[in-house]
């Protein structure tokens, strides 16, 4: 890092997070860096960092897995689709293609079939709502999406699965499960109250509880030998 902030690289992610805080002039209350028009090269200024006596790390016991399917609501157009289009949207394997940043992302496989058309009105669009443009591959809108769209939305991703599918990389491959309106929200209040206790069991990097769980985490010995064998010869 140099004085003035970090020099922005290629990077697959499609997140920047950096301790230090945006030396940027607020607007309506925020301070925001808009990353999707930013060059390679450019400088990102950074405020000065707040004072912390040790940076906090999360014990190997506390750190989340991830796996499994994309858990998705399926509509409001889910009507727009045919059966066999359900059913190829919720049993394909689908791939992220390269044009993925944070307004969304494009995946390619199998093309799913609309059942009249694939123009509507346009509506709303939420963090998450899946397009089906003409060509039948979805396309998943993410924060810095637009607010409303025209192609028929088969499903909407529930929020306890952004942060997931925002790490998947170009190329990697994604399957879609349908769950219920009510299981979704028993879904993202579980996923609060496991990040409210990963938060909780953060600790001081280097140091604090070093509990059974944690030193078994650790490779503290790097060989055994018995002190009554005799010495190795020189």
């Amino acid at each position: 890092m140099s004085e003035a902030g970090y020099r922005l690289l290629d990077s697959g992610d499609r997140a920047l997070t950096v301790e230090l805080g945006r030396a940027v002039d607020p607007a309506i209350n925020a301070r925001v860096i808009a990353l999707d028009a930013a060059l390679r090269g450019d400088l990102l200024p950074l405020a000065a960092p707040a004072p912390r006596d040790r940076p906090l790390t999360l014990p190997p016991p506390h750190r989340p897995t991830f796996g499994g399917p994309i858990r998705v609501v399926l509509g409001p157009q889910a009507d727009g689709f045919t059966a066999d289009g359900l059913r190829t949207f919720l049993s394909a394997p689908y791939t992220l293609t390269a044009r993925a940043d944070r307004m969304g992302c494009h995946l390619d496989g199998p093309p799913i079939a609309h059942a009249d058309g694939f123009n509507i009105v346009s509506d709303g669009i939420v963090n998450g709502s899946i397009q089906v443009p003409g060509h039948g591959r979805p396309l998943i809108l993410l924060a810095d999406r637009h607010t409303t769209g025209g192609y028929p939305k088969i499903a909407t991703v529930i929020s306890a699965d952004l942060g997931r599918l925002a790490q998947v990389r170009p190329g990697e491959t994604i399957r879609f499960a349908a769950v219920a309106v009510a299981e979704a929200q028993a879904i993202a209040r579980a996923a609060r109250s496991a990040l409210a206790a990963r938060l909780a069991a953060l600790v001081p990097a280097g140091g604090g509880a070093l509990d059974s769980a944690f030193l078994l985490s650790c490779n503290l010995v790097g060989g055994v030998v018995s002190a009554r064998a005799p010495d190795p010869a020189p």
